[in-house]
Formats: structure tokens, sequence, C-alpha cells
């Protein structure tokens, strides 16, 4: 097992990392406020993982309800958060009852908004099961559901107590899956650690064919980066960037998921695309080589990742990027790279430059 920490003085909470977690529920323990757990999972998680962690934890006394969503993006909704809602005040949980997300980002996103919210804040505990809840959405705190005109434009910061990320459950994960968690994976490496970009190109056929020890590498290194940038910027108030550098290509990939409708491109197949229009407007923007843009687009897709993006139409990106979280008095302030390894935020991108990022990378 690695542990690592996110050092946020009395909201720090620990990260373990390894294979067999979901049946060593004694890690679990110290961070529960009372011998009661509200677990929200998914229904497709449910059936391979919540019986066995049920089980265990009834046999220590802790008292379990049980919530089941439905699967998928699409779910990321108000109806969704009500459905935990009813089935904590149903049963009568209290302030003393921590909320267990056992899922993916979506379930993740779900359970730390109810947490956040429900009696105005209970205890929380991530057990991601996606490469990519285990590497980027279950550390950090954010929460939050999507609206018809944005994703994630509803929610809240509020950290877990801990997360626990069993490596075991990527067996089970679709390829599609675990392609979309790796593009969050090279995000890190674009943006702050060319280093482990390098390794990533290095060990790419090993995490497609799943090797453990190469998995848990770069779950342990894009947790450490993630830590990092959160604990220097926990509510992304930065006017440097901090914490708004995580979001690499996601106001161009939020655009793909918006416009298509939540679940049409998984969360890191947009990011994947989002992230080819960033380096393809750096590079108009003379930072990036063209052996640089070449470089990335080989790695994505080396990933099994798409690169080219859905032709909605340039207007049609800017109107639904204009509702980003990252529109700054009206300015729209995009993550990009001056190299390889380094990113910033930048607001005074000409629009006919990024116009012309957006179409070629729609007509790769």
């Amino acid at each position: 097992m690695r542990r690592l920490d996110v050092a946020l003085a009395e909201r720090s909470y620990p990260i373990l990392i390894g294979g067999g977690l979901l049946s060593c529920v004694e890690h679990i323990l110290p961070h529960l406020r009372t011998q009661r757990i509200a677990l929200v999972t998914n229904a497709t998680v449910a059936p391979l993982y919540m019986g066995g962690i049920t089980a265990a934890l009834e046999k220590v006394g802790v008292g379990i309800t049980p919530i089941i969503l439905p699967d998928g993006e699409a779910h990321k909704t108000w109806e969704s958060l009500n459905l935990i809602y009813d089935a904590l005040l149903s049963t009568r949980c209290d302030r003393g009852t921590t909320i267990l997300a056992l899922g993916g980002g979506v379930i993740g996103d779900l359970a730390g908004f109810a947490a956040a919210t429900y009696q105005r804040g209970v205890p929380f505990i991530q057990i991601p099961t996606t490469l990519l809840s285990q590497v980027d959405s279950s550390v950090g705190g954010k929460t939050g559901i999507n609206h018809p005109l944005g994703k994630n434009m509803i929610g809240a910061f509020w950290q877990p107590k801990m997360v626990l990320a069993d490596t075991d459950t990527l067996r089970t994960l679709p390829d599609r899956e675990l392609s979309a968690g790796l593009a969050e994976v090279i995000k890190y490496g674009l943006i702050r650690d060319l280093s482990f970009l390098d390794w990533l190109e290095t060990n790419m056929d090993g995490l497609l064919a799943r090797d453990g020890s190469l998995l848990a590498y770069a779950i342990e290194r894009s947790c450490l980066n993630k830590a990092a940038v959160v604990a220097a910027d926990e509510f992304e108030t930065a006017a440097d960037g901090g914490r708004a550098l995580l979001n690499l290509g996601h106001t161009f990939g939020h655009a793909i998921e918006t416009g298509l409708g939540y679940g049409e491109y998984l969360h890191g197949e947009a990011v994947a695309v989002g992230s080819m229009m960033a380096v393809q407007l750096s590079h108009r923007l003379g930072w990036l080589s063209p052996a640089d843009v070449e470089r990335v687009r080989r790695l994505l897709m080396r990933a099994g990742l798409p690169v080219k993006g859905p032709d909605l139409g340039a207007s049609r990106y800017l109107e639904l990027m204009s509702h980003d979280k990252k529109v700054v008095a009206g300015k729209l302030r995009l993550v990009l790279l001056k190299k390889l390894g380094e990113a910033i935020t930048y607001s005074d991108a000409p629009r006919e430059e990024i116009v012309a990022a957006i179409e070629s990378s729609c007509n790769a």
C-alpha cells in the first residue's frame, strides 16, 4: 500500500493506494464520526463491490444505508441528488453519519455534494473505482452536478476524510473507461511534470495492459501532483493560475460534453480533445513547436483517446465556453502550455486564434 497526504491544515487527509484495499475496512474506521455509513454507489458498481464492503463493515458493527443510483454522466443531476437526500431523510441519518462514495467520478461528485449540503455538512469518504476518479476527481474536494447549460456549474468544495483507491477495481473497468482515465494522467505530465510525461511515453503499453505496479505508480504520481496543487490553492483563487491549471483541456472539453449531451463523450475523452485544442492554440501563439503538438497527439492516440473534436461549429464552442467557470470579468481564461510541462492561465488569446485552434482540431 502507498500512502500520501493532502496537506490542508485541519482538513488534511490521507490517500491510500493499493490492491485489495476494499477488504481492509480497518483503514476506514478511524475516519468515522459514528458507526453509521450511507453508502452511495450506482447500479453498475453495486453488484461488483457493494456486498463485500457492506459485509465487512457490518461485521465490525457499522450500520449501512445503501443508496444505489443510475449509472452515467446523464444522471449527474438534481434528480439523482434528491434520491440521496430522500434516502438520508427517510432513514433518519444525522450529522454523525458518514457518506461513503463507492464508484467513479459521477458518484463521487454527487455523494460529495450531498455530504456538503445535508444538514449543512456531514463527513465524507471517497472510494473511487475508476482510473479517472482515482487520479483526479476523488482528490481535492470539488463536488457538484451538471446543468443543461454547463457542466459542474452547481456544487461546493467539500474535502473527504480519506480517499481509498483499490487498484484491483481497475480489472473490471471497460477499456474505454481506462483510456478516459489516462487523459487525466497525461494532463499532469503536460501541465507540470515533464519527467512523468516521458515515463508515460515509455510505459503506455504496460498501463493499457493493466500492469498493477505501473498503474499504482501512475495513480500515486498523479495524486502527488494534484495534492501539491490543491494544498497551495484549495479554492482555486490564485491569480497566477494555481489550481485552475488542473483544467487543461476542460473548458473546450466541457463544451463538447454540454453541446452533445452528457454521456455522449466520456469526460476523459472530451478532455483529450480539449487538450489537443489547447495545444493547437499554444502552438498558434508561438509557444509550442509542431513537434510538440505531434508528440501530444501521438501519446493521446496511443492511450486510445480521440484527438479530433465533434464539429459543433466554432461559434457554438465559443457560446458554450462562455458559460465556463473560468470566465473572469467577462473574459475567457484558458489553460495553455508555454512549453510541455509548464502550464499557464491566459485571458488574451485572440478570438480568431481560438477559432482556428478549434477548427484545426475538428478537421484533423
